[in-house]
């Protein structure tokens, strides 16, 4: 059971741990480690009472008191995982998993200080501790820390799940403090679209230090891109590469920079949609009232926390029943779920353009022709901050470390307003505030 729990294969692993339990029902080792199967697969109930078992043979029993902890953490009963974890560390101090784990509910529980000394204390264990590298980077550049925030963050790639894996070259990597005048830099793509769109604002700040800039970027950005000041050379990613001196991943390069809260390099508007698609939009929009709306209810359905930022086009029907007639509504989702398309094809008031948007500079071509956009936390919603439309972004209570928190600006995007979730967590007040701020601009 646990070679196969080592091989991720969780499902045949409770077979073998309930063999086991057949022979030994007072096997506290082997209800342990089927509560921790059972927690990897997302079966948090019945991890519990497993795991309540070992710990009634056994109640100093260190690992199951963490693994009870991962399974209240995932049902947000963060006080009574908090208590799990106290216990764990207290029974072994070096429980370095625990100390970190620890420090996520103490997150969740607004304790940002204590989170953060319990990552330091993960890490004082285990340096190389990796998951408390990338959380105690997340933690501080969401609290703004940014200097100490963007060095943790370059741990994000030994998180393999997430990001992908460390582009090797044999050309040197540029740490914003050697002279780049002169020099041929690769700028390379790593994350998502929202990413790529974000921090290209960088490549022009490198071209006035004289850098001759190659930036590779996802194809679908490659025609947008065109429009960023700057870049010498822009390659689709996937493409063979021409000749340079130094290379620099995309979400690096604020690290490189020295970047803080004050210094980030906010000009709005620094992309822009290409001459002929705006002419396209503008002619397929001719008539249509203003203000017109941009609406985007969900994002890429592979992203680890799809299921907190995407929210259902059901959940924007409020937002259309509350303004007038002469408000035209603009689907930007270009893949829409099952869920949402049979609503989608009911509602007349929503212009579904989805089918002609081939890339993004099709999609900035008609935000061009929309007076607002409201999204909830997408590339589009990047997209629209760069073009410098207004744009309202619905947020979850602990957003991406990006966009801070509390506060309903964005020191990325000057045009943005932030739409937050309260302590309830979910999205209703959000958008109710949505909703009276339509009202209020009507």
């Amino acid at each position: 059971g646990a070679m196969l729990a080592a091989l991720g294969r969780h499902g045949d692993a409770i077979e073998s741990y309930r063999k086991a339990l057949a022979i030994r029902p007072d096997f506290a080792d082997a209800h342990c480690n089927l509560g921790s199967a059972l927690t990897q697969l997302q079966r948090y109930d019945e991890a519990l009472t497993s795991l309540d078992r070992a710990l009634a043979l056994r109640p100093d029993y260190p690992d199951a008191l963490y693994n009870r902890g991962n399974a209240l953490k995932a049902l947000k009963r963060y006080e009574e995982a908090l208590a799990s974890y106290d216990r764990a560390v207290a029974l072994r101090p070096n429980h370095a998993d625990a100390h970190n784990n620890h420090g996520q509910v103490l997150r969740e529980l607004e304790r940002y200080e204590e989170a953060l000394a319990s990552y330091d204390r993960a890490l004082a264990l285990r340096p190389r501790h990796v998951m408390a590298h990338c959380n105690a980077a997340a933690l501080r550049l969401l609290t703004g820390d940014f200097e100490r925030g963007w060095a943790h963050y370059e741990w994000r790639w030994q998180k393999n799940s997430v990001i992908p894996m460390q582009r090797n070259f044999s050309q040197p990597a540029w740490n914003g403090r050697d002279p780049i005048a002169g020099k041929a830099i690769l700028i390379h793509s790593e994350q998502g679209l929202g990413d790529s769109i974000q921090f290209c604002r960088y490549v022009p700040l490198m071209v006035a230090r004289g850098a001759q800039v190659i930036f590779e970027v996802q194809k679908p950005l490659q025609a947008l891109m065109a429009s960023l000041d700057g870049a010498a050379q822009m390659v689709p990613k996937g493409s063979p590469l021409p000749a340079f001196d130094l290379h620099c991943p995309l979400v690096s390069l604020p690290l490189a920079f020295g970047t803080r809260l004050e210094t980030i390099p906010s000009t709005a508007g620094y992309l822009s949609a290409p001459a002929q698609h705006v002419t396209t939009w503008q002619s397929r929009l001719e008539g249509k009232p203003r203000p017109r709306i941009g609406l985007v209810w969900s994002g890429n359905p592979g992203h680890e926390r799809d299921r907190e930022r995407s929210i259902g086009l059901r959940a924007l029907v409020p937002l259309l029943d509350s303004v007038g007639a002469d408000v035209t509504f603009v689907s930007l989702q270009k893949d829409v779920r099952a869920e949402d398309a049979a609503l989608l094809r009911d509602r007349a008031d929503i212009l579904d353009y989805g089918d002609s948007l081939e890339d993004f500079s099709d999609t900035a071509a008609l935000i061009s022709q929309l007076d607002l956009v409201i999204s909830v936390d997408t590339s589009v919603a990047h997209l629209a901050g760069a073009l410098g439309k207004p744009v309202w972004i619905l947020l979850t209570y602990f957003p991406d470390w990006r966009w801070l928190l509390r506060r309903d600006d964005s020191p990325w995007y000057p045009t943005a307003r932030l739409f937050r979730q309260d302590e309830s967590r979910t999205w209703d007040s959000a958008i109710a505030r949505v909703r009276q701020a339509l009202r209020e601009s009507n």
